[in-house]
């Protein structure tokens, strides 16, 4: 998918054109022959436990009983399990004590690549101002959603012999849960 609000070469400013490159048609300048690939941006997350809970948190711009998994951009010169463990932190203000891949996701509805963790973390939560409120859920009552992160849980639940059943999510704005 071409990103439509990318519409001029950061390199030398002249208004991009559809061409094909790399098999696809991209967004690309003819003047000075930058080609925007809109590569997928790496998102972490984390399957946040808490004790035997799952820690679930809800956005701000989220609507109410909205919850999902933390989550955040990989920033520069990090490893994911750094990243992630800045995302707890952040986010949640828990330490990350053990940290264990859960898989790698699509999420194409937004071009992002998600990497999910089960995160083991202790501390006290303290919300960021970025996230309105969380519930704590025991691991037998989760409820996996059928995009995103939603696919990591199902897939961690599925690991431990959990039985679950997937919730249909109503269609959400550009600020959605991964």
């Amino acid at each position: 998918m071409l990103h439509p609000d990318y519409r001029f070469c950061p390199r030398c400013a002249a208004e991009l054109s559809v061409g094909h490159s790399g098999g696809r048609d991209r967004n690309r300048c003819t003047a000075c022959g930058f080609v925007h690939w809109n590569n997928p941006a790496p998102v972490v997350a984390a399957l946040l436990q808490v004790g035997d809970e799952i820690l679930l948190a809800r956005n701000a711009a989220w609507p109410p009983k909205t919850f999902a998994l933390i989550t955040g951009f990989l920033e520069a010169g990090e490893t994911p399990e750094e990243g992630i463990a800045r995302e707890v932190k952040e986010e949640t203000d828990l330490d990350a004590q053990r940290i264990d891949l859960i898989g790698v996701y699509e999420f194409t509805r937004k071009n992002e690549l998600i990497i999910a963790y089960h995160v083991v973390a202790t501390g006290s939560v303290r919300l960021s101002e970025e996230l309105a409120e969380f519930r704590m859920v025991p691991p037998h009552k989760l409820r996996p959603w059928r995009a995103g992160t939603g696919m990591a849980v199902a897939d961690w639940m599925r690991a431990r012999g959990l039985p679950y059943e997937f919730v249909d999510l109503p269609p959400r704005p550009q600020s959605e849960p991964v």
